[in-house]
């Protein structure tokens, strides 16, 4: 089914997942909130990558090195030709953001399975306890491009000095200064509610359907450009609360809908609510 999505080789499906999974030239990876559920099964050759412990630095709030990443892809068997196909829980949420650490070192071949988890287990299909073994291979080490796919706190000022577009991809109740995290979870990390200066609110979650997959191009325009007023000649930033959600939107922008300039601010509300004296809406305490 052709959802009109301007880059659709991103997007593969259960079907082809299952007929590729045991290819040499493709590694799967699941990607979860939930950093145990992996162990109560997966895709029979999926390798797993903690958000937390693989992708994060111990430390200072940072993403591994150079030279970590090309560890850690050589340890799960991924070649620079290698295509890596990511899946996970919460509709791809985790997916998408381990999808946008990769792209800031620049791997070329990245897709998502589109309906994540959640299609692969309704669909009935086969999972496994069994954790692969994969020869170590040598990954070239890459240097960061964040410049081209991440924000820092200093260009989202420069960026709401130019009146340039931000998407707030949180809870409505986020948003309005209400909560200072997702609804149903503890109310911590940030000194402050509400939202930068100027930004509009698109959950992103609205971008998927209720089996899981993406909706269509048309769908998705209807969100962030009918709705919004978003173009796709714009430069737009997105963010939530550590830049997790915000990935997710930054695909869809990205990717399904062919923006060319999208930037992910990772440092989110968890930065943003403990700056001093930068421009915060907060409808809440109006």
């Amino acid at each position: 089914m052709d959802k009109g999505y301007t880059n659709p080789e991103v997007l593969v499906t259960t079907d082809w997942v299952a007929e590729n999974k045991d290819n040499d030239g493709v590694r799967l990876i699941e990607s979860n909130e939930d950093v145990l559920l992996y162990m109560t099964g997966h895709i029979a050759g999926a390798a797993h990558i903690d958000w937390i412990r693989d992708l994060n630095d111990a430390i200072r709030r940072d993403y591994l090195d150079p030279n970590q990443f090309a560890e850690l892809m050589g340890k799960n068997g991924i070649g620079r030709d290698t295509t890596v196909v990511f899946y996970g829980d919460k509709n791809n949420w985790w997916a998408t953001y381990a999808f946008w650490v990769f792209k800031l070192f620049g791997h070329p071949d990245c897709r998502i399975m589109d309906g994540g988890r959640k299609k692969w287990v309704d669909e009935g299909r086969e999972m496994t306890k069994d954790v692969p073994s994969f020869a170590a291979v040598d990954y070239p080490v890459q240097h960061r491009a964040d410049y081209k796919i991440r924000a820092f706190r200093d260009q989202v000022l420069d960026h709401i000095k130019a009146d340039q577009p931000l998407v707030d991809v949180r809870s409505p109740q986020e948003f309005s200064g209400e909560l200072l995290h997702m609804p149903g979870s503890p109310q911590e990390g940030a000194l402050r509610g509400g939202h930068i200066k100027g930004a509009a609110n698109v959950p992103w979650s609205r971008a998927v359907a209720e089996d899981g997959t993406f909706k269509t191009a048309d769908e998705l325009r209807g969100i962030y450009e009918r709705e919004k007023g978003l173009s796709s000649d714009q430069t737009v930033i997105a963010y939530c609360r550590i830049g997790e959600r915000s990935s997710h939107s930054w695909f869809v922008l990205t990717y399904l809908l062919g923006y060319e300039n999208v930037r992910n601010y990772d440092g989110s509300w968890t930065e943003w609510g403990n700056l001093v004296g930068v421009p915060i809406e907060n409808p809440s305490a109006a």
